[in-house]
């Protein structure tokens, strides 16, 4: 009996991996925070699957000095041909779903996805089902000041889910940027830059927010959840696991 259990336990597993759709991810932005997005993904599927089993996916990795220039210089457009291309490449060597690896550049989702005919999971859903699922409505959100500043974040939030977000004040959103870019993209961590980042925390916190996306795929590089007394939300984490979710449906 608990052979037959066993068989028809591994015909399940079988029928999943046989299924299981191959992700696409746009990489490199950095690549610091893709290596995360591959060990989390390959680690979720090990998990569901059993020891042996990888994740199916295809990684295109761009050129972080060529993206983070196009951005301070406000080319916007330029980089949604960019992102496109890359989205592109991945649809033609059978990428079923396209991963962006990064918050800020979901500022371009829509463009990228008028562009090609398999879906984008978008990290803003997955990161919207986490804060629904622990009954919080209103978040801090951190991230490059594109992504704080900007409005696709924050409007996503609250039009399609019904969640209010409030950010740092300018200093402190000076700050992250700096920080995002001339440390954590570089693969640098500071004790410093943890303190300061625990401080604007605890002032969103005590500006009302129930809990704080980490909005940049860097951010949990520096801090986690032990290291404050709020819900954290890790972006990268959140969105490598939902799209092994998504992977095996």
């Amino acid at each position: 009996m608990i052979e037959k259990e066993q068989d028809k336990d591994n015909i399940i597993i079988w029928i999943i991996e046989l299924n299981m759709k191959t992700i696409g991810l746009i990489g490199g932005m950095s690549w610091n925070s893709s290596l995360e997005y591959y060990r989390i993904i390959n680690e979720t599927i090990k998990e569901r699957l059993g020891e042996l089993h990888s994740a199916k996916c295809i990684l295109y990795s761009v050129d972080l000095a060529e993206i983070e220039h196009l951005q301070h210089e406000g080319k916007w457009k330029e980089l949604a041909e960019v992102m496109i291309d890359a989205a592109q490449k991945l649809e033609k060597v059978n990428a079923e779903f396209v991963v962006i690896c990064t918050n800020t550049m979901h500022k371009m989702a829509d463009d990228i996805q008028n562009n090609i005919n398999i879906p984008i999971l978008h990290i803003v859903d997955a990161v919207a089902e986490r804060i629904l699922d622990m009954g919080l409505k209103k978040v801090g959100l951190l991230g490059t000041r594109f992504t704080m500043e900007g409005d696709f974040y924050k409007r996503m939030l609250k039009e399609k889910h019904d969640i209010e977000t409030i950010i740092p004040d300018n200093d402190e959103r000076e700050m992250i940027h700096d920080v995002i870019y001339t440390e954590l993209c570089r693969g640098t961590i500071k004790r410093s830059s943890r303190e300061m980042f625990k401080k604007t925390i605890k002032n969103l916190n005590a500006n009302g927010a129930e809990g704080v996306i980490l909005g940049c795929t860097e951010i949990p590089l520096l801090i986690k959840e032990k290291n404050v007394n709020i819900p954290l939300f890790d972006t990268a984490a959140i969105h490598a696991r939902s799209a092994v979710e998504f992977a095996l449906e």
